[in-house]
C-alpha cells in the first residue's frame, strides 16, 4: 500500500469475523455514526495533549491567558490531533483489524468507510490549520501542521512498520502542543517551551513501552517492531530506565533558567522521584524474568499519565506562588 508516494507495508487484511475495510454494516444508526468519527480522533490521547497545551500558556502568560485564546488553541489542537489521529486509523486499517486492542475502531467494524475517513482527516488538517491561523496566530498554524504531518507521515508511514525506534522518533509529533500552547500567546519560542518539548520527548518511549509489553503479542503478529517485540523485558527495561532519568533531569531545568519556583521544583522532584522508584521497580522484575501480570508494567504505564498531569499543573500553578 502507498500513500502519498510513500511505500508502506501490507499484511494480511484481517482474522475471520472481522469486517474488512471496504465492507459496511446493512444497518448503520446515526447515533452510532456520530460516536465512530468522534472515535476516529481518538478524544483519550487528545485529553493528554491539551493537558501539555494549557498550562504552557499559563507560564508564558505569567498569569491567566485569554480565555479566548486558550479555547481557540484547544478547538484548533483538538481538532488537528483528530485529523492526524483520522489519517493514522485510515493508513493502519489493515492491521488494526488484526489487532485486539484495535479491533474495534471504527474502519474495522465498518461504522465509517476508508473513503470517508481519508475525507474526514484531511477536513480536519485543513480547518484545524486555517483556524490557528486567523484566531491565533500563524506560527502556532505552522507548527500544528508540522505535527499532523509528522505523525501521519514520518512516523505512521515510515517508522512505525520499520524500526523499534518508532516511538521514540515518532513521539516529536506529541511533543508539539508545548510549543503551540507557548506560541499561541507570545507568537516566538524561547528557552521554557523547548525544555518542556524535551521533557514529552524522553517521556513518550517510558510511557509507551510498558504498554508495548503489554500488548507485544499484537505488535509481533502485525509486524510491527515495537522495541518490547524484538527485544528481551531486560532490554526494554533498562531502556526505560535511562530514558526516565533524562526526563526527570530535564524537568528540572526550569529553575535554574529562572522560569519556575520553588513549587514546580518540588513537584517535579517528588513526582520524578516516584516515577524512578517505578521504573527501577520493573526493572528489577525484568532481571528476576518476571512475567506475566506479576511483571506489573502497566503501574509504570498508568503512573506516566498521573506524572505529566502533575508536573504540567504545577507549570500552570506556579507563576502564581512566585
Amino acid at each position: 500500500m502507498s500513500l502519498s508516494g510513500v511505500c508502506v507495508t501490507a499484511v494480511e487484511s484481517r482474522p475471520p469475523g472481522v469486517l474488512g475495510s471496504d465492507e459496511r454494516p446493512t444497518h448503520r444508526p446515526f447515533g452510532a455514526r456520530v460516536k465512530a468519527f468522534v472515535a476516529l480522533t481518538k478524544p483519550r490521547i487528545i485529553e493528554l495533549l491539551l493537558i501539555t497545551t494549557v498550562p504552557v500558556m499559563f507560564l508564558a502568560q505569567q498569569g491567566v491567558p485569554d480565555l479566548k485564546l486558550v479555547l481557540l488553541t484547544c478547538l484548533g489542537g483538538y481538532l488537528s490531533a483528530g485529523g492526524a489521529n483520522a489519517l493514522n486509523m485510515y493508513i493502519d486499517r489493515d492491521i488494526d483489524a488484526l489487532m485486539d486492542r484495535t479491533s474495534q475502531r471504527p474502519l474495522v467494524t465498518g461504522m465509517v468507510s476508508p473513503r470517508e475517513c481519508l475525507a474526514f482527516g484531511i477536513t480536519l488538517a485543513v480547518v484545524s490549520t486555517l483556524l490557528f491561523g486567523l484566531t491565533v496566530n500563524w506560527l502556532s498554524a505552522w507548527l500544528s501542521l508540522g505535527a499532523l504531518l509528522f505523525y501521519v507521515v514520518v512516523y505512521t508511514m515510515i517508522l512505525k512498520r520499520r524500526t523499534a525506534q518508532n516511538i521514540v522518533w515518532g513521539g516529536i509529533a506529541g511533543c508539539m502542543p508545548v510549543l503551540i500552547g507557548w506560541t499561541a500567546v507570545k507568537d516566538s519560542l524561547t528557552w521554557a517551551p523547548v525544555i518542556l518539548f524535551l521533557v514529552i520527548f524522553f517521556w513518550t518511549p517510558p510511557h509507551y513501552w510498558p504498554l508495548s509489553m503489554k500488548v507485544k503479542d499484537d505488535y509481533a503478529r502485525v509486524g510491527v517492531p515495537m522495541l518490547p517485540v524484538i527485544a528481551s523485558n531486560k532490554v526494554v527495561a533498562k531502556q526505560i530506565v535511562l530514558y526516565s532519568w533524562v526526563m526527570v533531569a530535564v524537568s528540572l531545568l526550569l529553575t535554574p533558567l529562572g522560569y519556575t519556583g520553588w513549587f514546580y521544583t518540588a513537584v517535579a522532584l517528588a513526582s520524578g522521584g516516584w516515577w524512578l522508584w517505578e521504573a527501577h521497580a520493573l526493572q528489577n522484575r525484568a532481571k528476576a524474568e518476571v512475567t506475566g501480570a506479576k511483571l506489573k508494567e502497566m503501574r509504570l504505564f498508568h503512573w506516566s499519565i498521573t506524572y505529566v498531569s502533575l508536573l504540567f499543573v504545577a507549570v500552570a500553578v506556579d507563576p502564581f506562588l512566585r
